[in-house]
């Protein structure tokens, strides 16, 4: 932080929303918002550009979500802190998000009463989630299998998007890929896109080590 001022970037792809989370800062004096943005892309440029020392950002928004966008946040070892807001209870995604690295999660129901302490809160090193969470946190925590979590973001891909990951897994380029399936190249880089942002691979080795989890580079898989 800079001195005692705490500076901020609010990403929702609602309008509307990122003025009412500007009005209940408004009597805040040690909170300035320096920059906005409307989806999860924008909110890793702004974040990368900007560098504040919090991002308060919706998980549910388009073209990159907020679980994503907070790895990616975190592989770019930004000093930025995220605070991830929501419409679902913490039953939903606390656990994968503080994972991923967020500094803490709050229900949009709650945020009228709680933003300002927790951008505070996460501003000075500190993780916030509700009191009510904690059992939560704990659950998730002991109950981890990483497999089987692997297996359930796999399963949510559509179908041509687990041909696209098992066939680039098992070393076909774009071209051949693209022949394979019988869809153009650039479909094949969309579908590529499509599951860098739900799966967070980047790299050919990433498609890899995931199908030999899951044991998709079998001859059945």
């Amino acid at each position: 932080m800079t001195g005692d001022i705490i500076t901020l970037v609010l990403a929702d792809d609602h309008a509307l929303v990122r003025g009412g989370m500007r009005a209940l800062l408004a009597s805040a004096v040690d909170i300035h918002v320096i920059g906005e943005a409307g989806d999860g892309v924008e909110a890793v440029a702004v974040t990368e550009r900007l560098r504040p020392d919090v991002l308060v950002m919706d998980l549910d928004m388009p073209v990159m979500n907020g679980l994503v966008a907070t790895r990616e946040i975190v592989a770019r070892d930004l000093p930025t802190r995220v605070l991830v807001l929501s419409m679902h209870e913490e039953e939903a995604h606390l656990v994968e998000l503080l994972r991923a690295g967020a500094a803490g999660y709050l229900t949009k129901t709650a945020a009228r009463r709680e933003l300002v302490d927790a951008i505070r809160a996460v501003a000075h090193g500190d993780v916030y989630v509700r009191p009510a969470a904690a059992r939560v946190l704990a659950r998730g925590l002991t109950q981890r299998d990483p497999v089987k979590e692997d297996r359930e973001r796999y399963e949510a891909l559509s179908e041509r998007e687990q041909s696209v990951l098992r066939l680039m897994a098992r070393g076909y380029s774009g071209p051949e890929v693209a022949d394979q399936l019988s869809i153009s190249p650039k479909t094949v880089e969309t579908y590529k896109q499509r599951i860098s942002q739900k799966l967070d691979l980047r790299h050919r080795t990433d498609y890899v080590r995931l199908a030999h989890r899951l044991g998709l580079l079998d001859d059945s898989g």
